[in-house]
């Protein structure tokens, strides 16, 4: 009998004996493996001291990756002189390669390599971050690329993750009906806020999806990295993954005046660069809870690769009752 698998993991050597036979970049001396998250992510270094990094794509809930429009918009984004890791090509100048293994083909994409620190507590680093998020929504206004697979809607962020979550193993008849409300609401709380601004979107800005470093002026700048996320979606939403990374994400979580104090100083940061729609500052806080139910609706797709443990019944009788908190959470502003 042969076994399914639903997700491997290929040694860094044997990526690295990949790139080496695909990119024409030289040969590589040094491999890692970096991470396994949603993707699986590995560091490779070549003999002419070049750096990149490499991800292998994972299956998603949404579909297949985004590829196309990720590798354009960067591409832009870099022309119109934002700070980002761009998309490496192939020797024959395709932006990824198909890599067959035991579960079937997955989308291999290389990066620039970058060298920094993530956004810290700093003032002047969560100020670059802001700055530097302002800069990707100013240049990419003129973005007229290819079109994004996917557009961080409320259907993408929120209802199609709903469904996922309701359908989780660890779920019980009775919390079914409860995110089922929760989610619902708000949507219609969302809808009922009236017609709010879109950029395009980062996707996935909570500060370690970014480096902060000194340029050739000692001014602290922030490039940023990982773009799998991006897309044409709410500005309010891409505003909230910084204080949703932020903010404590259990139940009668304590904030902390610090974690204030640096929300405060990116959101006045990224207004001192670019303006904010009041109706687009109300609705921040109810996209924080936009957030978690996206990510819980990842977690439950990622259930044939980690485990029905990885979110237990117990975790989700919190994840309600933080939701319900979350209904009247409100940010400093």
């Amino acid at each position: 009998m042969q076994l399914e698998i639903a997700q491997s993991t290929p040694t860094a050597s044997s990526i690295a004996a990949l790139v080496q036979a695909r990119y024409g970049l030289g040969e590589v001396v040094e491999s890692e493996f970096l991470r396994r998250s949603f993707n699986q992510v590995y560091r490779l270094g070549f003999a002419s001291g070049r750096r990149v990094v490499a991800r292998l794509c994972a299956e998603r809930p949404r579909g297949d990756p985004n590829a196309l429009f990720e590798a354009a918009a960067l591409e832009h984004w870099a022309h119109v002189g934002c700070q980002v890791s761009r998309c490496v090509t192939t020797a024959t100048g395709e932006i990824a390669i198909q890599v067959p293994l035991p579960e079937g083909t997955r989308m291999l994409m290389l990066f620039e390599y970058l060298d920094g620190e993530f956004t810290g507590e700093a003032a002047a680093d969560v100020q670059a971050f802001a700055h530097g998020l302002a800069a990707l929504h100013q240049g990419g206004e003129s973005y007229q690329g290819p079109e994004s697979a996917y557009v961080l809607g409320l259907n993408y962020l929120l209802l199609r993750p709903l469904e996922g979550l309701l359908r989780a193993p660890s779920m019980t008849g009775e919390l079914r009906p409860q995110f089922e409300k929760l989610g619902l609401r708000l949507h219609d709380d969302i809808l009922a806020m009236g017609e709010l601004s879109r950029v395009l979107c980062h996707g996935d800005a909570h500060g370690q999806n970014n480096f902060v470093t000194t340029d050739a002026e000692g001014q602290r700048q922030a490039i940023f990295f990982d773009f799998d996320e991006a897309g044409p979606g709410y500005l309010a939403y891409e505003l909230a993954v910084y204080p949703w990374n932020l903010y404590p994400r259990v139940p009668d979580g304590e904030v902390s005046s610090k974690v204030k104090m640096q929300w405060k100083n990116f959101i006045s940061a990224y207004r001192d660069r670019r303006p904010v729609p009041d109706a687009d500052l109300a609705a921040i806080a109810r996209f924080m809870a936009v957030r978690q139910f996206w990510l819980l609706g990842e977690y439950a797709g990622r259930v044939p690769v980690w485990g029905s443990q990885t979110m237990t019944t117990g975790q989700l009788h919190r994840q309600v009752e933080l939701l319900r908190q979350w209904e009247a959470l409100q940010l400093p502003t």
